[in-house]
């Protein structure tokens, strides 16, 4: 499957949400171990649909809707009325239900595409790609700029049970760093912070092992995990 740095977002979205066929899926897979541009794209994909995959809860379809779906259509004859045209083909209710099935499915399909669509406007303000000593990418930081980020966690971290690990932004050097939350384990997560200004073109982001509940001193202590700065993105 070959792609354009432009088409990038478009393929991470379609990946994430299963739209590929199987051998395009594979190529994409494989890329990602090569391209970390692709790499991010889909980590950041997979962070904005999130609340999507969690708003939705899986549902079992019992006979009795069945029922009511077949009582509400139009050759259905209502008690005491009799029926002016009965049908010659006796696997009408099948063709009817599976009707229904397919109306059922687009409807879905509907208000997924619909919340998709929403959830797109929601765009973070900045995007960081956190990186090791080493360059390793190790998480990503999206700042939407409403006291909300979210981090994806890429990569494993040796958090002992004694510690946690905090995440932290530098608003300006007079403010110092201030800290967007912790996260629960190594785990990606959306974080509720504290009201800071707009984040800003190069803003440091960055990941430090702290004890458990967090710095004592509202202030990095501990190991730098992760860091990297601010990009806009396009």
């Amino acid at each position: 499957m070959r792609y354009e740095h432009a088409d990038i977002p478009r393929i991470a979205d379609e990946y994430v949400l299963g739209l590929l066929d199987p051998g395009d899926m594979a190529e994409i897979e494989e890329a990602m171990d090569r391209d970390p541009n692709l790499r991010a794209a889909v980590a950041i994909s997979r962070d904005r649909l999130l609340p999507l995959d969690m708003a939705l809860e899986p549902a079992v379809v019992g006979e009795s809707l069945w029922q009511r779906i077949k009582s509400a259509l139009p050759d259905h004859q209502i008690a005491g009325t009799p029926a002016l045209i009965r049908p010659a083909n006796k696997n009408r209710p099948l063709v009817w239900r599976n009707t229904a099935v397919g109306a059922l499915a687009a409807t879905i399909l509907l208000a997924i595409g619909l919340a998709f669509s929403l959830m797109r406007n929601v765009e973070p303000v900045v995007v960081a790609v956190l990186v090791s000593e080493t360059g390793e990418i190790r998480a990503i930081v999206e700042d939407f700029g409403n006291e909300n980020a979210a981090v994806r966690v890429l990569s494993d971290f040796d958090v002992p049970n004694d510690k946690t690990i905090q995440v932290w932004t530098l608003p300006s050097r007079e403010m110092g760093p201030v800290s967007l939350g912790l996260l629960k384990g190594v785990h990606s997560a959306r974080l509720s912070g504290p009201e800071l200004p707009a984040p800003q073109l190069d803003q440091l982001y960055e990941l430090t092992l702290e004890q458990a509940g967090g710095s004592p001193t509202g202030r990095p202590t501990g190991p730098i995990l992760a860091k990297g700065l601010a990009k806009l993105p396009r």
